[in-house]
């Protein structure tokens, strides 16, 4: 191919060029091929089409290389081998772009949900939301909030258009400025061809910083409390009885502190 394409251009001697094969199947939103696409290129510029409706090369470039685009198609249509290695890559196209429909284009990968609060700085809606969407495929994906079960006006938030990943997944995020109080629920509700019923993600305040510093704080002092409480009684119970203090059956006092009896003789 390179010495044919080199011989239709006329490049003698040292120098570098470029070709290009490219081909393609565009297909239709069922998935059906609509066509079949097949184009030699020179640095670039196209030089030769293949024309499936005729089975015949022709020329695709009406600039410069006219010329040398008409004397490639013709020694390319010099015989039918040519025209079989591409009637070959057609069909194959065709299979290839069926058989890969269903795991690509056809399937249905469920979204993942996270929202993630932050400060805004403002008194009067000191909490924006953001809830985070992702590796949820095909693309079209809804997504709404809800404050206490009740929906929130879409004029409170602007949805953001899903963004590829780059390996067929799509990602999103939808902000909410809010001022929650005690008992408040948020949900980010997101509803997509692959879920039976809208996947939901709850947020409820929580204790303010100081206040949980506080709790957290107390929680360690009664943790190394009770440690120390029960330290001391297995170290007072383990303590070896006193010099010449020998306890009686069934004595439940503990050792060294019993009240002495004394048997005498009648």
């Amino acid at each position: 191919m390179l010495v044919l394409l080199g011989l239709a251009l006329g490049v003698r001697g040292a120098g570098a060029f470029l070709m290009q094969v490219a081909s393609s199947c565009p297909l239709a939103a069922n998935g059906s091929v609509m066509g079949f696409d097949f184009t030699l290129s020179f640095n670039k510029n196209p030089l030769v089409c293949y024309d499936p409706d005729n089975q015949r090369f022709v020329a695709c470039n009406w600039g410069l290389l006219q010329r040398q685009a008409m004397q490639l198609a013709a020694h390319l249509n010099n015989g039918s081998t040519w025209v079989q290695r591409i009637e070959a890559r057609r069909q194959a196209c065709s299979d290839l772009a069926l058989r890969y429909w269903d795991w690509t284009a056809l399937r249905r990968t469920q979204p993942q949900v996270r929202i993630i609060p932050a400060e805004t700085g403002n008194a009067r809606v000191p909490v924006r939301l953001t809830c985070h969407i992702w590796g949820f495929y095909p693309p079209e994906v809804t997504v709404i909030w809800l404050h206490n079960g009740d929906i929130v006006e879409p004029d409170d938030y602007n949805p953001i258009s899903a963004i590829p990943n780059g390996d067929w997944s799509y990602q999103t995020h939808v902000s909410l400025l809010v001022a929650p109080v005690a008992g408040d629920t948020y949900t980010c509700s997101v509803q997509h061809v692959s879920l039976q019923e809208p996947l939901l993600e709850d947020w409820s305040p929580g204790l303010m910083p100081e206040v949980t510093i506080l709790v957290v704080a107390a929680t360690v002092l009664m943790v190394l409390g009770l440690g120390l409480f029960l330290a001391g009684v297995y170290r007072y119970k383990a303590r070896p009885p006193a010099p010449g203090y020998t306890p009686l059956p069934g004595d439940n006092y503990p050792a060294g502190n019993g009240v002495p009896i004394c048997i005498g003789e009648g």
